[in-house]
């Protein structure tokens, strides 16, 4: 694999950042569906620290977007309780031994499941969404990077290469493989109607990567920071903030946040059909990535393979459930003006 593996070098990276000597063995801990995390112990500090995954950081793209992302959630700390990596020596990239580290102070908080979420929450984070819409980032001269991308996930490469493994997942991806080419041309026609108007944001502003410290909210994670259309971002997140533990959507959490959005940015108006629809093109795009990792085309370990594999039937299945409740969603946002 070479250039693909973890290595892993925290005593070294510890004396070369200077945080402190080691005071027990660093500890794996849940972090997410793409990097490795571990709680950090020194005699000058606990911190966070993430790993990166070897196999994304091949990407030429991959280091501009992550120091972007984190000069992102730097400016986002002036309005909204944002969480950024440590700069240290001028960056906040990190390499040692040819593995990257971001590295973070360690905040005592958890992150909410959904049956803690009630509206009062949701309000609450439609406001702050609200809040880094409305942040200036133009100093950080970050392209937009239209897509310009038509072309469609050949879905029937991922089945052909999962009858010759005979992937557990095959059965699954066959039935909606139709559906799967219908999705995705519906999705890429409205990106490209709907890339016309952007923000920079989070765009990856979920339960779990929003951390409460005695009823505050930090927000963490931004590795995903970039340019969306505003009104994509909202709904994606005012999904993420109401769904119940069965997938269904909650209408009141939703209307919630939407409402706590409205107070601080007005009245949210849209084409919500379309919006919605472009809503698949995120899942879609998961969907091919964990097929990868499943069938060992990008792939660092077993255990991410594992990991893949698992979120390809978790990920379809998901892609279903949204695509039937698009029209339901659509008729809730249209009564949006007349909430007060």
């Amino acid at each position: 694999m070479g250039n693909t593996e973890y290595k892993l070098q925290f005593e070294e990276l510890c004396n070369t950042l200077q945080l402190g000597e080691l005071t027990c063995v660093p500890k794996a801990i849940t972090g997410g569906l793409l990097h490795k995390m571990y709680v950090v112990q020194t005699t000058k500090g606990k911190y966070a620290i993430k790993a990166l995954n070897p196999q994304i950081m091949l990407r030429p793209t991959a280091m501009q977007n992550f120091i972007n992302s984190e000069r992102i959630a730097d400016i986002a700390r002036n309005n909204v309780p944002a969480l950024s990596a440590k700069e240290v020596n001028g960056t906040f990239m990190h390499k040692i031994a040819n593995q990257f580290y971001l590295i973070f102070d360690w905040i005592d908080s958890k992150s909410l499941i959904s049956n803690e979420i009630d509206v009062v929450h949701c309000e609450r984070m439609g406001a702050i969404l609200a809040e880094i819409h409305m942040t200036d980032f133009s100093e950080l001269g970050i392209d937009k990077g239209y897509s310009n991308n038509t072309l469609l996930t050949d879905w029937n490469y991922y089945l052909q290469k999962g009858q010759q493994n005979n992937s557990v997942w095959l059965s699954l991806l066959r039935e909606y493989l139709d559906k799967l080419y219908e999705w995705n041309r519906m999705a890429n026609e409205s990106t490209k109607l709907l890339e016309s108007d952007m923000v920079i944001s989070h765009r990856d502003l979920e339960p779990k990567n929003v951390m409460w410290e005695q009823g505050s909210p930090i927000l963490i994670d931004w590795e995903s920071a970039g340019y969306i259309n505003p009104m994509q971002d909202l709904t994606e997140t005012a999904i993420y903030w109401s769904a119940n533990e069965n997938g269904s959507i909650d209408k009141e959490r939703f209307l919630a946040f939407i409402v706590g959005y409205k107070t601080k940015y007005g009245i949210p108006q849209a084409n919500w059909g379309m919006v919605l629809v472009n809503g698949l093109l995120g899942k879609l795009d998961w969907l091919e990535y964990s097929l990868k990792r499943s069938l060992w085309i990008e792939c660092t370990d077993e255990e991410e393979q594992q990991v893949g594999t698992s979120q390809v039937t978790g990920t379809i299945n998901s892609i279903i459930c949204y695509a039937d409740m698009i029209s339901e969603l659509e008729k809730w946002l249209d009564e949006v003006e007349n909430i007060q």
